[in-house]
C-alpha cells in the first residue's frame, strides 16, 4: 500500500495530480505495447483510422490485439464479439470491487470512470480507494490514474500506426505480442488461485492450437476463469474448516 499521508484535505487538483503520477510508471509497459498493437492491426488489415478508433473507443489493450488477430485470421463476426467479450470480462471484476466505494457520485462520473477502468488504472488506484483517507473527491484520483494510461494508449497506438507504415508486412510480431502479455502477467500472479487460472489457460491455450477460428482464445480464457474460481472456492472452503 503507498503513503497517502499527503492527500489528506487534498483539493480534485492534488488528487488527479497524485493519481496521475502513481500511474506514469506502468506506462513504461503500456506504450510498448500500444505500439505492437497498432502495427498489428495494419498488418490484420484494418485501416489505420480504424486502429486508432479502436484505442478510443474500446479502450482495451488485450481485447484489441485480440480483435485484430482474429481479424486478419478471417474469423466470423460472432466468435471475434464473444471472444473480445469475454477478454473483457474481468473489468467487470474490476467495477465490481470499487463500485461500493464510488455509490455516491452521479451518473455521468460512474460512466466515465467505468470507461477508464482498465488493468493499469485500477492497479494505481485501488490502494487510494480502499485504504487511503477519506475524501469527497478522491474519485479524481482513478481519473487521474485512467486518463494518463487513455492518453498514453492513444499516443503509442497512434506512433504503432505510423511505425506499421515502414515495417515489412512478413515480419510476424505476434510473439511480442505474447511477450508483453507475460511481462504483464506474471508480476502480479500473488495467490494460489491466479497462479492456478494462469497455468490452466496458459495449458488449453497450448493444447486447442488446432481448434478452428482461433477458438483456443475463447476456450482457454473461460478454462481459466474457471479454473481460477474453482481453486479459490476450494482456498475459501479450507479456510472455514
Amino acid at each position: 500500500m503507498g503513503n497517502w499521508d499527503h492527500l489528506v484535505g487534498a483539493s480534485w487538483r492534488g488528487e488527479c495530480w497524485a493519481g496521475a503520477r502513481a500511474e506514469l510508471p506502468l506506462l513504461l509497459g503500456v506504450l510498448p505495447f500500444g505500439l505492437v498493437y497498432g502495427v498489428l492491426g495494419l498488418q490484420a488489415g484494418l485501416p489505420g483510422w480504424a486502429v486508432v478508433l479502436m484505442s478510443s473507443i474500446v479502450f482495451g489493450g488485450s481485447s484489441q490485439v485480440v480483435f485484430a488477430q482474429l481479424w486478419g485470421a478471417g474469423v466470423p463476426a460472432p466468435v471475434i464479439v464473444g471472444t473480445v467479450g469475454v477478454v473483457n470480462l474481468r473489468h467487470a471484476l474490476y467495477s465490481a470491487s470499487v463500485a461500493q466505494l464510488l455509490a455516491e457520485l452521479p451518473l455521468r462520473w460512474k460512466l466515465l470512470l467505468a470507461y477508464l477502468l482498465t488493468d493499469e488504472a485500477y492497479m494505481a488506484a485501488v490502494g487510494r480507494l480502499t485504504s487511503g483517507p477519506r475524501s469527497a473527491v478522491r474519485h479524481w484520483f482513478l481519473f487521474g490514474t485512467g486518463f494518463t494510461l487513455w492518453a498514453g494508449w492513444q499516443l503509442s497506438t497512434l506512433g504503432g500506426v505510423l511505425l506499421g507504415a515502414t515495417i515489412p508486412a512478413g515480419w510476424a510480431l505476434d510473439f511480442s505480442i505474447a511477450l508483453t502479455f507475460i511481462a504483464l502477467l506474471v508480476p502480479s500472479l500473488r495467490r494460489r488461485s491466479e497462479c492456478v487460472a494462469a497455468a490452466v489457460a496458459g495449458a488449453v491455450a497450448l493444447l486447442a492450437q488446432g481448434v478452428p477460428y482461433k477458438l483456443w482464445i475463447l476456450l482457454a480464457a473461460l478454462a481459466g476463469m474457471l479454473a481460477g474460481m474453482l481453486a479459490q472456492a476450494l482456498q475459501r472452503g479450507k479456510s472455514h474448516e
